[in-house]
């Protein structure tokens, strides 16, 4: 089965999927794209399909006309409308980036669009897909992992990237827009917790015109029994690099990871060899392909959208402790 997939969003992330669906020909085929620039739509066109698929500049007219199985949302947190529901109305699959949505509400209610229609969906945590994270979660499903105690995980970064992503009510904020995928990790690895606290602070561009989002933060999740999780961000580091690393301490497994493709996973309760892992895995080919093969076998994605409001969920109150300056229970 060759799923008609349509890209609605044509900037970097929209070139990224572009072209892993470009290089799954057996599995789908790029027939639309949608964008507010009718030129850039166009240009992806060309770029990814030689100028065969159609260039659109209004979704709702693109999913009513390309007779679409597929649409991959590439928008910015602010860009999101009701591209949701008709998706669902039309019985489209989803695959859509992160964060889904700017608020708890405006996620759940993509999620009841998506559940009472019954489409495939997926969240774009590609961590998820990574091979240390899928080594650390096969040890840990089996039962070789034991309690994990601790999830610790950094992103550092130095950028003042796109000039939506610097502001407050566009992006939601580094935590929110960035981090979230650490935020997914925690969630993935050790459930959900019962607090976060949260502190955050724009501390070196408040001179940048339009910087009105944090640039560090730290999160500390706590769960139910004691174990934590702590995630550290600051888009203050090192310019030019993106520090991505976390670890895992389990009962008797710790992963140190450089990020989610590279690491090693120690056995601390047996006298093993530690398993170092350095993989170039495609992870967005590899969450595009889970998604097809959902649609295929008519099963759940790895990540579907509840689980991407979930993630958003946590998200929003670990901004909500830093503004409040208060623990907020979940």
């Amino acid at each position: 089965m060759k799923l008609r997939a349509a890209v609605l969003g044509c900037g970097s992330f929209g070139g990224r999927h572009a072209r892993v669906l470009a290089g799954l020909p057996e599995h789908a085929e790029l027939v639309a794209f949608c964008g507010r620039d009718e030129v850039k739509a166009k240009a992806f066109s060309n770029e990814f399909t030689g100028g065969r698929a159609a260039a659109y500049t209004d979704s709702r007219h693109m999913m009513e006309d390309a007779n679409l199985d597929l649409l991959v949302v590439c928008l910015p947190p602010s860009g999101h409308g009701d591209e949701v529901a008709i998706a669902a109305q039309h019985g489209v699959h989803l695959l859509m980036e992160k964060p889904i949505a700017l608020t708890s509400a405006d996620g759940w209610k993509m999620v009841e669009a998506a559940e009472r229609a019954g489409i495939k969906t997926q969240v774009g945590f590609m961590s998820r897909f990574g091979a240390v994270v899928e080594a650390f979660k096969a040890f840990q499903e089996g039962g070789e992992a034991g309690p994990v105690g601790m999830f610790d995980a950094q992103y550092f970064c130095n950028s003042l990237h796109s000039p939506w992503w610097r502001e407050k009510e566009k992006s939601g904020g580094q935590l929110l827009e960035q981090v979230i995928h650490h935020v997914d990790l925690l969630r993935y690895l050790m459930g959900e917790p019962q607090t976060v606290y949260a502190r955050m602070a724009n501390l070196f561009h408040q001179d940048v015109p339009g910087y009105t989002i944090e640039d560090i933060s730290v999160v500390v999740a706590r769960f139910a029994g004691g174990p934590l999780g702590v995630l550290r961000s600051s888009n203050a580091a090192i310019p030019g690099r993106y520090d991505t690393g976390f670890n895992v301490i389990a009962q008797k497994v710790t992963v140190q990871a450089q990020n989610h493709n590279s690491g090693t996973i120690h056995f601390t309760t047996e006298q093993k060899e530690p398993l170092t892992i350095a993989s170039e895995q495609d992870c967005y080919a590899a969450q595009m392909l889970d998604l097809v093969g959902a649609i295929r076998d008519d099963r759940p994605a790895r990540t579907p959208i509840r689980e991407g409001a979930l993630s958003l969920d946590l998200a929003v109150a670990a901004v909500r402790s830093a503004e409040a300056m208060t623990e907020v229970a979940l």
